[in-house]
């Protein structure tokens, strides 16, 4: 008998570059020591087994490709249709990261309901729960339709062929880290098993005509386990972030080819499910210190939504000999960058202070714009001065103090606006810019100096 044939290749866990030997440094994304040994056998090919199954296609011409602006089918939940662009996109494939315990699975159990109740058939695969718990979770829910499916399978082959002969209009893949591929040996959760099982679900969902959802575990560095080439396979990233602990949720779009990215929906966990949050502004602010020092009102622009948060910042003097310095919710070289230029540009001396700046509501903040307002709730703490409960500021500020130019600075002065704020310190050029707007004053500000004294 024929020795099963069998080879040795090394992945890197981070993008999935391939090499017959062991290297300290990738050369396909630069990180080092972050290649893993697989076994990766030949005597069977499940991707071949599943192409017979599928139906042939031919070439079409361009011009008879009939495309169907309304194509999208509304998940009933708007925060996540505004995530998506408009609806769930037919034969997409698309991938919900998030930590353990965040709500994934709630959250696609009651996208399952609404579409079961659309009278769309919908399976749900699961390689981690039983039948048991998945029914346990969802008579929280409430009813769901006739046509929910449950299947518990890790066998990916067994999983194809339900989707090939059922063909479901929606199906969620709980995880891809649990699906089995026998064409590789390697490990579940492996480079090689989630690259190969990715790439045959993406397959399904393209040629059987199904909406395919797949559950990605994170690292603890936030992103999707496995390599990074599995979020270039799919259409759409969503990541699903949030405490744990606490009631709120945001879900974010990283990459979607069917909409915007950097979407945001707000949810609020609670006994029953996910509770969308229509206006995440109001809820960002609820519970805001009256006359506190270090803390200010300021707007981030995500997608298309403007959103106002609460800045805190603690600055006091050190007990060490390093002062300690800690972000929350913001990049930590950003506070330390804003702290440099207040100390050159405001001769405002806070090197031998202890910093901490955090971000409240749990929102991860990336954008510029919201330097403005770190700057003045460091300030506000330093010289212990409480800021306006009824000022929003925003705006970014470069290496030689100037505060800069931010986009759409008109959407956030009336966000602003319609939650009771009657003062906007913003850059001047974003000021010269704006339209009259009656009921708000607009303070435009060259400099963090001018800022500071607009106070």
């Amino acid at each position: 008998m024929a020795r099963k044939k069998e080879k040795t290749v090394f992945f890197c866990k981070e993008c999935g570059h391939e090499s017959t030997k062991w290297l300290g440094q990738c050369p396909g994304c630069g990180q080092w020591n972050t290649f893993v040994e697989e076994v990766i056998k030949n005597d069977t090919n499940l991707s071949g087994e599943i192409s017979s199954d599928l139906p042939k296609t031919r070439p079409t011409k361009l011009k008879d490709v009939n495309y169907d602006e309304f194509s999208r089918t509304s998940t009933k939940m708007e925060e996540l249709d505004r995530v998506l662009g408009g609806g769930i996109v037919k034969n997409s494939l698309i991938l919900l990261g998030g930590d353990p315990g965040i709500g994934k699975s709630t959250l696609l159990l009651q996208v399952c309901k609404n579409l079961a109740n659309q009278d769309k058939k919908v399976l749900y695969v699961s390689g981690e729960e039983s039948l048991q718990q998945i029914k346990m979770r969802a008579e929280r829910l409430g009813d769901f339709s006739k046509d929910m499916y449950l299947y518990c399978e890790t066998d990916l082959s067994d999983v194809s062929r339900e989707i090939i002969n059922n063909s479901p209009d929606f199906v969620v893949i709980d995880s891809i880290q649990t699906m089995y591929n026998a064409n590789v040996t390697a490990s579940l959760g492996s480079v090689s098993q989630i690259r190969e099982s990715t790439g045959i679900l993406m397959r399904l969902a393209k040629e059987v005509g199904t909406t395919i959802v797949i559950v990605g575990h994170v690292t603890k560095e936030g992103t999707v386990a496995g390599p990074r080439v599995l979020e270039h396979m799919v259409d759409t990233v969503l990541y699903f972030e949030g405490d744990r602990y606490a009631s709120y949720r945001v879900l974010r779009s990283v990459k979607n080819r069917f909409g915007s990215t950097n979407e945001v929906g707000v949810f609020e966990m609670n006994e029953d499910g996910l509770r969308q949050v229509n206006n995440p502004s109001e809820y960002m602010l609820s519970g805001r210190p009256e006359n506190a020092t270090g803390s200010i009102a300021s707007c981030s622009m995500e997608g298309s939504r403007p959103i106002l948060l609460e800045v805190q910042a603690l600055i006091c003097e050190t007990s060490f000999q390093i002062p300690q310095r800690t972000a929350n919710g913001i990049d930590l070289k950003r506070v330390n960058l804003l702290m440099a230029v207040l100390e050159k540009r405001a001769r405002v001396k806070m090197s031998f202070c202890d910093a901490y700046v955090n971000i409240a509501g749990g929102l991860k903040i990336k954008e510029p714009a919201i330097d403005l307002g770190i700057a003045l709730a460091m300030y506000s703490s330093f010289k212990n001065i409480p800021i306006d409960e009824k000022l929003v500021a925003f705006g970014e500020i470069g290496l030689s103090g100037e505060v800069r130019m931010v986009n759409m600075a008109e959407q956030r002065v009336l966000e602003a606006k319609k939650l009771g704020f009657e003062k906007v310190i913003l850059p001047e050029t974003s000021a010269n810019s704006l339209k009259k707007i009656s009921g708000i004053k607009i303070i435009g500000v060259k400099d963090v100096s001018e800022a500071i004294k607009a106070l």
